[in-house]
C-alpha cells in the first residue's frame, strides 16, 4: 500500500516515525458523461475566465476569494512556513475511553505503519499501552492544507487512526425527531426485543453491496448485447398505515424462517397480545356442533312423519265406512255451498234485468 503522508507520532518525548496509509477504498462504480446524440464523452476543461484559454495543472495555483471578489494568492511555500507543530507530526493530546468519542465525529480511516527499523520499538510500545489501557488516543495532525483531529486505536497488531470532525462541525439534531408525543406500548417493545433477539448477530464479512453487483451484471449484459430484464421491485409499503403489532410479529416469524428456525408450540413466548387475537380462529369444532344437532332433529322429525303415515294407513284400512260418511258430508256441504251461491247470485240477476 502506498503511503500518502510521512511524519511522526509525538508521544510525550517519544517520537515514532510513521507512514500514513489509506485503510479504506471505494468500490463504487463510476460513470462517464456522454453526448446522447453520438455517444461522445463529455470532458471538463479548465479555462481562465479572463483570456478564455485552457490552462494545464502546472499553471494552476491557490487563492482565497475575499468578500468583494478579490483573489488573494496563497502558495504552498506560504503554508509550509506557518508555525504549525502538527504539519509533520501526529501530536497525541490525551488518552480517553473509546465510548467518549461520538461516532458522528468519525471520518476517514488510516493505518499507521512504522517507518524504518528504529520505529519498531516505540511503535510496539504505544500499541501495547493502548491495548492494556482499553483507551484510545486523541491527536491533532495536519493533512491536505488543514489541521485535523484524530483518534488512534489498535486494530489487530496495527495502530489505526480515524479522522475526527471538530466538535463545532457536528450539527445539532434540532427539528429531526418526530413531532408530538408518541406512546409505545409494552407489547410493542416486547415484540421489538423478540425481533432483535431473532436477528441476533451477523458476520460483518458476509455483508456485500447488492446494488453494485446488480450494476455489474447490467453492464455485462449490455456489453454482450443481451436483453436486460427488469427486476421485480419489492413494495416497501411506504406511506401506508400498518398494524405495528402485526408487522413486528410477521418480521419475527420471517427472521426465524430465514435462519431455518421454527417457533416452539407455534407461538413465541413474548407475543401475548397476538395470541389473544388469534384464539377465535380455533372455533371450527364449535360451528360444526349446531349442524350435527340440526341433522338429528331432522332425522327425528322424519321418523315422526313416517309413524304418522303408518298410523294413517291403518286407520284408512280399518275405517273405510267412516270415510264414506265423511265423503257424504263433503258432498252435502258442497251442495249447500252451491245453493248459497245461487241464492246470492239471484238478486244480482234481478238488478241487471
Amino acid at each position: 500500500m502506498r503511503s500518502i503522508w510521512n511524519g511522526a507520532i509525538s508521544f510525550g518525548l517519544v517520537s515514532i516515525p510513521i507512514k500514513l496509509v489509506n485503510a479504506t477504498e471505494s468500490h463504487s462504480i463510476h460513470f462517464r458523461q456522454i453526448h446522447l446524440a453520438d455517444g461522445g464523452r463529455i470532458r471538463y476543461r479548465k479555462v481562465c475566465e479572463l483570456d478564455e484559454e485552457e490552462v494545464s495543472g502546472g499553471e494552476i495555483g491557490k487563492a482565497y476569494e475575499d468578500a468583494d471578489g478579490t483573489m488573494i494568492p496563497i502558495t504552498d511555500e506560504d503554508l509550509a512556513q506557518l508555525p504549525l507543530p502538527t504539519a509533520k507530526t501526529i501530536e497525541i493530546v490525551a488518552f480517553v475511553p473509546a465510548d467518549e468519542i461520538d461516532p458522528l465525529q468519525m471520518d476517514a480511516a488510516y493505518y499507521l505503519s512504522a517507518n524504518g527499523v528504529p520505529a519498531a520499538k516505540p511503535y510496539t510500545l504505544l500499541r501495547e499501552a493502548l491495548k492494556r489501557s482499553n483507551k484510545v488516543a486523541v491527536a491533532k495532525y495536519a493533512l491536505r492544507g488543514r489541521e485535523r483531529l484524530g483518534m488512534l486505536r489498535v486494530v489487530d497488531d496495527v495502530i489505526a487512526m480515524h479522522g475526527l470532525l471538530w466538535p463545532d462541525e457536528i450539527r445539532a439534531p434540532e427539528g429531526v425527531a418526530p413531532d408530538g408525543d408518541v406512546t409505545v406500548r409494552d407489547a410493542e417493545l416486547d415484540l421489538a426485543d423478540a425481533l432483535m433477539d431473532t436477528l441476533g448477530e451477523v458476520d460483518m464479512d458476509s455483508l456485500h453491496d447488492d446494488y453494485r453487483e446488480a450494476v455489474e451484471e447490467l453492464i455485462a449484459a449490455k456489453a454482450s448485447g443481451e436483453a436486460v430484464r427488469p427486476s421485480e421491485s419489492k413494495d416497501s409499503g411506504g406511506g401506508k398505515v400498518i398494524d405495528l403489532i402485526a408487522a413486528l410479529e410477521s418480521s419475527v416469524r420471517a427472521a426465524k424462517k430465514s435462519r431455518g428456525e421454527e417457533d416452539e408450540e407455534g407461538d413465541m413466548a413474548d407475543v401475548h397480545p397476538i395470541k389473544e387475537k388469534a384464539a377465535p380462529r380455533k372455533s371450527t369444532p364449535r360451528k360444526s356442533t349446531p349442524k350435527s344437532t340440526g341433522t338429528k332433529k331432522s332425522t327425528a322429525s322424519t321418523a315422526k312423519k313416517t309413524t304418522q303415515k303408518k298410523t294413517a294407513s291403518k286407520s284408512t284400512s280399518s275405517g273405510s265406512s267412516s270415510k264414506g260418511s265423511s265423503s257424504a258430508k263433503k258432498q252435502t256441504s258442497s251442495g249447500t255451498r252451491g245453493t248459497t251461491k245461487k241464492k246470492t247470485a239471484s238478486p244480482r240477476s234481478r238488478a241487471s234485468a
